[in-house]
């Protein structure tokens, strides 16, 4: 027997919570200078409660080919990739229009 959603009650083969929860997001992509003069990518505003930031990051941290952590509910990514991150979160599901680079 499969297991059953606890937020909308479908079948987890058949569950749209997190690609909702992907539309409604607002994410901000932004660089800081950390120390020593390096540049983190940082990737904050989705909701931890509804999407797994650690499968995120993994997947973030995979195509950029680059290091990164997640520290209070962001994502820290090593060196500049806005753009590139821009494009993978709308290639991972997210709104384009919810997704803005600063």
């Amino acid at each position: 027997m499969s297991e059953i959603c606890q937020i909308c009650g479908l079948v987890k083969e058949l569950c749209v919570c997190e690609t909702i929860a992907k539309e409604s997001q607002k994410i901000l992509v932004y660089l800081e200078k950390k120390k020593f003069n390096k540049f983190y990518t940082i990737v904050e505003g989705i909701d931890k409660k509804e999407i797994d930031l650690k499968e995120l990051a993994k997947k973030l941290k995979s195509e950029l080919a680059c290091g990164g952590t997640i520290k209070d509910g962001k994502i820290e990514l090593q060196g500049e990739h806005r753009q590139k991150a821009k494009r993978i979160l709308i290639g991972h599901g997210f709104a384009p229009s919810s997704v803005e680079i600063r």
